[in-house]
């Protein structure tokens, strides 16, 4: 058997490509990057910048990876599926690729008749996804805690509050993650704000700053931006505590780090993921997936309040607060 990784292998994995020129192997066959492109069509919601920019640089990757032009339909809330059906027929699509919870919202209607994957969306409840995947913009916590033990090796335990409605499967994902690096997951239920905020005030009170971290997820129910990000955050300060946070904009305001997607990197992910459809449309599992093509964001006021390495944070990241 030869091996996969061997230079060969990728010589003749070359060649094959080079001699294709420029065809796409699928499960099912083979067919030009041109039909590929115009066989996928990409629905999203009609919305302002920033919105509008993030979207556009999705379906660029997407277009880059498929090497031609998609079919990308802008719906407002009042759209009807059977006319973006309609639309999608005529345009001999097969796989429909649904960014937001707009696009959601027409994947979810259409996964009867066509290939669907939705991507670019913020929390889902796994009863939401189970007719397609769902990749979400929660990262991957796999790459979150291995961010946090480079910053932080002396970590030893992690502390999240969440709710179990939307992010049960996001901590199934984090105790295997903690586990790989040596961490223990100290993660709480809270079904709502006033109960999240009870366990904040407790967990913060009794945390060992030299080994103890706080992760704040994508959870609206756990993780108010006001009354309970002022809290963790100023408490997190006042203790030395570590918070790190599933959420970009957290790290301006003082939580230590988080991941942010890679826009064009999610684009040419979702365009393998319809690749795969198209040559065979149940080669994917329905479920909720985390967020794996990302950017890293350090506050370093926070790192050096911390007494960590501010020079190795700054340098492995993408985004530096503060940044005046």
């Amino acid at each position: 058997m030869i091996d996969p990784g061997s230079p060969s292998e990728a010589t003749r994995r070359a060649l094959l490509r080079q001699a294709l020129g420029g065809m796409v192997v699928l499960a099912g066959g083979s067919v030009s990057a041109a039909d590929a492109s115009r066989a996928v069509a990409v629905v999203y919601p009609d919305l302002g910048e920033p919105f509008k920019q993030i979207f556009t640089a999705i379906i660029e990757g997407i277009e880059e990876k498929l090497r031609g032009q998609v079919a990308s339909l802008a719906v407002s809330n009042a759209a009807r599926p059977a006319e973006i059906a309609e639309d999608l027929r005529r345009r001999d699509v097969k796989v429909l690729i649904g960014l937001g919870r707009g696009g959601m919202r027409i994947a979810a209607a259409l996964a009867g008749e066509l290939a669907v994957l939705v991507g670019c969306v913020v929390s889902v409840q796994e009863t939401e996804a189970r007719a397609f995947p769902v990749y979400t913009l929660a990262p991957d916590p796999a790459l979150l805690l291995a961010r946090l033990k480079r910053l932080m090796p002396a970590a030893r335990r992690v502390h999240l509050v969440y709710d179990p409605r939307l992010n049960a499967w996001l901590v199934r994902l984090a105790r295997e993650a903690a586990r790989a690096e040596g961490l223990e997951l100290l993660a709480q239920e809270a079904g709502d704000q006033a109960g999240a905020l009870r366990l904040y005030a407790q967990l913060l009170g009794s945390a060992d700053p030299t080994r103890d971290a706080l992760w704040l997820p994508q959870d609206p129910t756990t993780v108010d931006d006001n009354v309970v990000l002022s809290l963790v955050l100023r408490e997190g300060w006042n203790r030395s505590i570590a918070v790190f946070s599933s959420h970009l904009a957290h790290v301006k305001r003082g939580a230590l780090f988080s991941l942010y997607p890679d826009n064009a990197e999610l684009g040419r992910s979702l365009a393998m993921s319809a690749l795969r459809l198209l040559g065979n449309p149940r080669a994917l599992a329905a479920g909720v997936a985390p967020l794996r093509d990302t950017r890293g964001a350090v506050n370093i006021r926070t790192a050096a309040h911390l007494g960590l390495d501010v020079a190795a944070a700054q340098a492995g990241s993408d985004l530096v607060y503060p940044n005046g």
